[in-house]
């Protein structure tokens, strides 16, 4: 009994092991340039053992998806445990600022992809990028909302909209400094907003 729980357990760890190399594998060398080989060195097993837990590389680009949408899941807890939505928002900036490096390397990890796979001819796996991106924007907008702002959801379009052009930019450009200046510019408007009409 214990021998089967524990290769259970095994198990389940290489998969979650190959999972997130396929997420920073896929996000620094792009769908079409990685393959199975190159996720399997990164986890650490035997290119065999890809095999048994994922059969092709769109189960992989799927599984990858899923890290960052578990990623998301983690930072939004993160996030709603600061009291106030604005500290919440400015720290998802502020986030984004710290990752410039990154950024600068590779671009936004879930955006490069849902760009990527868009220019597939399959077309199947673009959805689930967007799927992500959609979930970041619908849970901006519910702190938008929060604040008792007009048009939240416009204003949580605007706000991913800028990190996906900082991030954009800073990796064409090749430099990090771009997160930081637009990503202040984007905590000073979030300190701005609603400020007019308080003082009515």
């Amino acid at each position: 009994m214990t021998n089967s729980v524990n290769r259970r357990v095994r198990a389940s760890q290489k998969r979650q092991r190959l999972m997130a190399a396929a997420a920073r594998v896929l996000h620094e060398q792009g769908v079409e340039r990685t393959t199975l080989a190159d996720i399997a060195r990164e986890a650490e097993v035997p290119v065999g053992n890809v095999y048994y837990y994922f059969k092709t590389k769109d189960e992989l680009v799927l599984a990858a998806l899923a890290e960052h949408s578990a990623h998301l899941d983690e930072l939004v807890g993160e996030l709603d445990r600061l009291a106030d939505p604005r500290e919440r928002l400015k720290a998802l900036v502020e986030g984004w600022i710290d990752q410039r490096g990154t950024a600068a390397r590779h671009g936004c990890p879930t955006g490069t992809l849902a760009v990527e796979l868009d220019k597939r001819a399959d077309g199947t796996l673009d959805a689930e990028a967007g799927a992500v991106l959609r979930r970041l924007l619908d849970w901006a907008a519910g702190q938008f909302r929060e604040l008792g702002l007009p048009d939240p959801d416009d204003l949580a379009l605007t706000l991913v909209s800028a990190y996906q052009g900082m991030s954009l930019l800073a990796n064409a450009l090749r430099e990090p400094d771009v997160m930081t200046r637009e990503g202040g510019r984007l905590l000073r408007w979030l300190d701005s907003l609603g400020v007019r009409d308080a003082g009515r």
